[in-house]
């Protein structure tokens, strides 16, 4: 798909957005209203609308050679990346994620999807490299301001942070992401798939289609901790995975319908609804609160700025090198 072809997609997303979730919520009000709790929903939007954006209207950083800024105005957010040789300005088209981390932004040159060469970090309240622009040594503008994305990686891209892409857009993770096309159930009110029946196998092919499968990281890496936020491959790594076991599935914990639990207890009677009682099933000799700050620890990804969570269970040892 051409970058012309994915911008003149992108301009459907509004009118779209008005029928998707609308489709849904006569019949199902409870689980569209929990599900807007969720950041997934917002995982796309336009720049100029972007609540951190709103929020920093002003942001601005100097990298090497680079000085980069980011200004939002209510009509645009304009990004403005110099050197000692000139300015290269364009309006930033649109800002991936809510800020759990960050937020990473994309522009338009001649046709094709541009990665922002600077994002914004929650951690650091401002600016940074990107994740990945580390390695990347520009020569000059406009180069300097981001890195071009092939056909594949937009498509991509805009594949895990919206719904609909490459058809009639819908910005953000919206029910048909996942649950596939209501056209057909709301026109005859057949059934559609049941996600809950799937196994966990499936389930973890299913998230994992943005967060990436097992066989895609061990097939195309990244290795090392570079992987340490692609969950479902950690999780199969897991000694205690069981392809047939639904207690260790990725919504045994996590309900893809409302927001992201953080608190550690919170997990502690999904560990022990298979560790509290004697078998084949070894009982953690240390606590039985708390689990998963021993046993998923939290780990820094160079450059992200955060801790993630290491979705591969395991009873961790000291200085232990990174399992990959």
């Amino acid at each position: 798909m051409s970058g012309l072809r994915v911008a003149a997609v992108m301009l459907l997303w509004a009118a779209r957005l008005q029928s998707g979730v609308a489709d849904c919520a006569p019949c199902h009000k409870a689980e569209v209203a929990h599900f807007a709790q969720s950041r997934m929903t917002s995982a796309l939007e336009k720049a100029s609308e972007s609540a951190i954006l709103k929020e920093h209207p002003k942001l601005a950083v100097t990298v090497g050679a680079f000085s980069f800024e980011i200004a939002r105005s209510p009509q645009e957010a304009v990004y403005t990346v110099k050197d000692d040789r000139g300015t290269f300005r364009v309006p930033l088209a649109w800002a991936f994620g809510q800020g759990t981390a960050g937020q990473t932004y994309l522009f338009q040159r001649e046709g094709n999807w541009y990665e922002s060469r600077v994002s914004f970090f929650s951690a650091l309240g401002g600016l940074d490299l990107t994740m990945g622009a580390q390695n990347i040594d520009p020569h000059g503008l406009p180069d300097g301001a981001g890195r071009p994305l092939s056909k594949a990686e937009s498509v991509e891209c805009f594949g895990c942070h919206a719904t609909g892409a490459g058809t009639s857009m819908i910005a953000g993770i919206q029910c048909e992401r996942c649950h596939g096309a209501s056209d057909t159930h709301v026109k005859s009110m057949t059934g559609m798939k049941k996600l809950g029946a799937l196994s966990t196998e499936e389930m973890s092919d299913l998230c994992g289609q943005c967060h990436r499968t097992w066989a895609q990281i061990a097939a195309g890496g990244p290795r090392g901790i570079q992987n340490v936020r692609f969950q479902p491959y950690r999780l199969a790594n897991s000694k205690c995975y069981d392809a047939a076991d639904s207690r260790i599935r990725c919504t045994a914990c996590h309900d893809p319908h409302g927001a992201l639990e953080t608190s550690a207890a919170t997990y502690d009677a999904k560990c022990l609804g298979c560790h509290a009682a004697k078998g084949s099933v070894r009982i953690c000799p240390k606590s039985t609160k708390d689990c998963v700050t021993c046993h998923m620890p939290k780990l820094d990804l160079p450059g992200a700025h955060k801790k993630f969570t290491d979705h591969m269970i395991r009873i961790v040892k000291a200085n232990e090198k990174y399992p990959d």
